[in-house]
């Protein structure tokens, strides 16, 4: 179901406070703060449509198999202060000075 970002619409025409809420594309707009029951408008979004650089695309950019294909090495820090070899060429794990 699409969230929908709504804002209270207030007297002295100020900013009111934003909020979302999910709900089905089936229901009607919200003409109320569902807690406070202030009047709301329907704040019109641009839709979030995955493309060239979208996380996923990111996560799959930065994987440990893509970064070593590509030539780099990736270190993670362990828990006693050395870094671990995740990726690449390199030492096994390197220590902190």
């Amino acid at each position: 179901m699409p969230t929908y970002v709504y804002q209270v619409v207030t007297d002295d025409d100020s900013e009111g406070e934003i909020f979302e809420v999910v709900q089905s594309m089936k229901d009607d707009a919200l003409t109320a703060h569902p807690e406070t029951g202030a009047p709301v408008r329907r704040i019109i979004q641009p839709p979030l449509i995955g493309g060239k650089h979208s996380e996923a695309r990111d996560k799959r950019m930065l994987s440990d198999g893509n970064l070593d294909k590509l030539g780099f090495t990736k270190y993670v820090k362990s828990g006693d202060g050395t870094y671990e070899k995740t990726a690449g060429k390199g030492p096994k794990s390197i220590q902190r000075d």
